[in-house]
Order: structure tokens, then sequence, then C-alpha cells
């Protein structure tokens, strides 16, 4: 293991010039779009090893070569193939003409062909010391903290080559050390990537560009704008579809053309949901705007899928009651909180112990549907259960410190800023799980909160032995919240505000819920 003084010497270390013909052949490749505006940081910085490359191994980078020689380094190295690739478009694009940069490598997929068979070597011209003009140098990571990517195997080494845009600064490549030894090989290590190379397929099978880069934009634009995971693995979900649909076509070339014809293919053969459909609309509209930084145009013209007015399932208080009474002591408790408090699944799932106040008979709950905050009141008949459960939390938080357990998970950059906050009472989950999760790559040890799955397990399993003949589910209590409200006559705004909605309008398909006591006869107010 290098220590930090290693590092940060290798981290400043400088990188060759690009030379003006090189500069000026990839200048004219991005500005004819050969070169897509999200990859041409990557760009550069391949070019700037192959110039180090060159450098070490008395190469001329002008010919083409040079381009095998430096392919052959990649693969002795084991750097993946969607890294070959992109290093080889680079570099091919600064080729003298008849450079091929989509033909096979030497190992037999997506390598480089050179233009000639010719090993002659020329020496370096002298303008290579003068700088590039008009482009601006990359800028490369120089803070020697960055070994605490979760995903990266421990003792691999912290220098990683360039990789498909994430906004992530952890995956932010290093220059080449060129103190080393041509054989040391240290140069071009890189660390594992967190997504399988060329879309999960071995290389050499079915053709298309990757699209692995894509993948990681996406995660650094919802993690940029906060979204949630959920949010995530569903535009992450969609964007697969689009890809197998345009059977891996370069996203650069992906226009509204395929997004019109994608959209309508859900609608006319896989006979998708409507709000499936507008799902898979506003991932689309995400990769456009946020990932491809392309603009989306019209899709005017898109058969769309007939939407369909939901009535959600709701339970009679006889019913809520007999589901109840089938749950474990492990989970009663949550099923009466969804139902006494009308709580999504998740937000019951993500209290902590600071959300629940005894005194002022109040639960809030952060970071609810749309990174909304709320408070709702705390039925008075549980609050003996909710003081037990509390006791029960004290206990095992009591027994992970003795233990030496690392405490909690914490929301966002909480544990930087308060570095004992893990290991405090008030953070502690409300419902924590009963088994701990480890950390990878460390030998942490952290305790998480109850899975939903267990709790959908449980209510299913509950419904089906009180008999009840609806399709209920974990969310069926929260809508039985609103209609047994609405019921009542409460207000609605008052039930919306309850709810978290935004909208009333969201708030008003309860009304469908619930047999209506209007009175529709005609009649004067003096005849009352």
């Amino acid at each position: 293991m290098r220590g930090r003084e290693d590092i940060r010497k290798q981290d400043i270390t400088p990188m060759l010039n690009i030379p003006p013909a090189i500069a000026r052949a990839y200048q004219e490749a991005a500005a004819s779009g050969l070169v897509p505006i999200e990859q041409r940081a990557h760009y550069l910085r391949w070019l700037r090893y192959d110039l180090d490359f060159c450098h070490k191994y008395d190469h001329d980078p002008e010919v083409a070569d040079s381009l095998l020689p430096f392919e052959e380094k990649l693969i002795e190295k084991h750097q993946e193939d969607w890294k070959r690739q992109q290093a080889r478009r680079a570099v091919a694009f600064t080729q003298p003409t008849g450079v091929d940069a989509t033909a096979a490598d030497p190992s037999g997929s997506q390598g480089v062909t050179p233009r000639s068979s010719g090993t002659q070597e020329t020496k370096r011209p002298a303008s290579r010391s003068r700088p590039l003009p008009d482009v601006p140098p990359p800028a490369t990571r120089s803070h020697p903290g960055y070994d605490t990517a979760p995903d990266r195997p421990r003792g691999s080494p912290l220098v990683s080559a360039p990789h498909p845009p994430s906004g992530d600064p952890v995956r932010a490549p290093q220059p080449l050390n060129r103190s080393h030894r041509p054989d040391s090989g240290a140069a071009l290590a890189t660390a594992s990537s967190p997504l399988p190379p060329t879309n999960g397929r071995p290389s050499g099978q079915a053709p298309g560009a990757s699209w692995v880069w894509v993948f990681e934009g996406l995660k650094s634009a919802i993690a940029v704008r906060h979204y949630s995971q959920k949010t995530f693995h569903a535009y992450r979900h969609w964007l697969r579809k689009f890809q197998a649909f345009v059977q891996s076509k370069d996203p650069a070339l992906a226009d509204m053309e395929d997004v019109k014809a994608f959209l309508s293919t859900l609608a006319t053969k896989q006979k998708v949901a409507a709000s499936s459909q507008n799902q898979a609309f506003n991932a689309l509209l995400f990769l456009f705007r946020h990932v491809l930084e392309k603009p989306f145009g019209n899709v005017e013209g898109v058969v769309r899928a007939k939407r369909r007015r939901y009535i959600p399932v709701v339970l009679s208080r006889d019913e809520v009651d007999r589901v109840v009474g089938h749950f474990s002591p492990a989970h009663d408790l949550i099923a009466k909180l969804l139902y006494g408090c009308g709580l999504r699944l998740f937000e019951c799932m993500k209290l902590r112990v600071q959300d629940v106040n005894f005194d002022m008979k109040i639960l809030t709950i952060h970071d609810g549907k749309g990174q909304k905050d709320r408070t709702v009141p705390l039925p008075q008949v549980l609050l003996p259960e909710l003081q037990a459960q509390l006791e029960t939390v004290i206990r095992i938080h009591q027994q992970d410190l003795k233990a030496g357990y690392a405490g909690t998970f914490l929301p966002s950059a909480v544990e930087q800023k308060y570095k004992n906050a893990p290991r405090e009472l008030v953070w502690q989950w409300f419902f924590p799980a009963s088994a701990l999760t480890r950390i990878s790559g460390s030998d942490e040890r952290r305790r998480y909160h109850l899975h939903e799955s267990a709790v959908q397990k449980a209510i299913k399993a509950a419904v089906a032995k009180a008999h009840i003949p609806k399709r209920a589910s974990a969310h069926s209590f929260r809508h039985s919240f609103a209609s047994h409200l609405l019921q009542a006559n409460y207000d609605i705004a008052t039930i919306q505000k309850l709810l978290g909605h935004s909208d009333v309008r969201t708030t008003m398909i309860y009304t469908q819920t619930v047999a209506s006591t209007t009175l529709k006869e005609a009649k004067s107010p003096l005849d009352f």
C-alpha cells in the first residue's frame, strides 16, 4: 500500500502537451460532431495517455503504426473493452486517414487496424513541447483521499483509466506516471468498473455502441438533483429497454424518431398502462436533457396508452382490525402506523427515534415523496406500543455500542459533518433490522432499518389468513386512512395536508371510495 506522499507525487506528475497537428485533427473531429460533447474530456485524456506511452516507448504518435502498440498495452494491462473502445476512437480520430476506429483489436475484440504494416519509427517532432491551442487540458484529481469508492476491491490500485462521464470525482482518471519503468505497468493500472463491460454482453457478440457512460451519466445526474434511488432504478429500467429497442445504437445519434417509435411500441405492442408510458417518457426526457444534453423536441404523433381511472383498494374498519390481528408482534405496530397516520411504507420504514415526539404527540416524516417533510398526529391508542418499541430500540442500540459496531446509516453527508452521529440514539431507526449489514470493502458493520419486502410479505400473508376478498397491500392502509377521514366528514384540504399531496386533485380520488351523502334534490334554503 502506497503512502499518501507517494500518491501526491503521482497525482502531480505533469503530462506531455499535445502537438498542434494532433490537436488540429482532434478539433476537426469534435467540430464535425464525431466526438460527443459529453465525452470530449475523456477523449483528451486518452490522447495524453497515448502521447505518454509513445514518449516512453519511442513511438511517433503522428503515424498510424503507433496505435497498435498502444492498444496491445491496454490489453496487457487488462483494460475493459469499453475503455479500449473509447481510447481507440480518441486516438484514431487524430491519426492519418486509413485507420479504422471500429476494427477488431489484436485480442479479437474491438481493437484497431493500423494503416500499414511497416515498423519504421521516426523521432518525435519538435512541436511536442508546444501547448495545445484552444483546447483546455482535462482536469485531474489531486486529492489523496479518494480511496473510498465502495465498489473498488481492496488492494486494487488507486489510478483509474478514463471512463464514461459520471460527475463523480472518485472516478476521475489519473495522469500517467512517467517516472516508472516501461515494464512496470503502473501507468496503465485501472480500478474495476462499477458496471459490466459492453452492457453486460461478452465481447464479440451482438454489435452496438457502448451505453455504459449513459448509465453512469444518469446516475450522476440523478444524484446531483437529489432524486430518490427509486427514480434512478425506474429511469434505468426504461433506458435499458430503449437501448434494446434501438439495438444499442450510438446514444449520441439517438433522435426524436427513435423516441416516438419506442413510446408508440409500448402502447400498441406491449400494451403498457398509461402511467408506465408516461414514466418511460419522463425517463427519455431526462436522458436527452441532462445526460445527452440534446433538445428533446416535439412528440406529436405518438400513440398514447389509454388512461383508465383507478379506484384505490380500501379496507373497512372491521377488515383493518382482522388483518392486523394476524400480524406477528414485529409487524403489527407498522401496520397500525400505516393506517393510523396514513404513511407510505417507505416513510414508515425510514422513521428514526427523533421523529417520534411523545410530548407533543406528533410524528414527523422527513424526506417523503418529492423530498417533502410533514407532520401527522400520533394515535393516542398507540402510545404504549410506541414506548415499548422505543425501549427495544434503546436496548439494541446499547448492545451494538458494546459490540463495537459502527452505528447506523445516515442520509446525505450528515456523517461527514457529525462524525459521532451514527452512534447517537436520536439517529437510530425506529424499526431496526434484526441482522447487521457489512460495509463493502471494510470490516465495518452497521444496522439498517427493516426491509420493505419483509413487511409486504407479512401483509400479504395476513390478508390471506383474514380471508379478505380484496387485493390489499401496504398502500391500502393509506387509502383506508384517507377514505375513513373523508367518510367522517373531514375537510378535503385537511386530508391533503395529512397525506402530503401537492395537488388537491390527487386527494379527490378518495371521493370515489366512499358513499356520497350529498343531497342532490333542488330545494330552497327557506324550506330547510
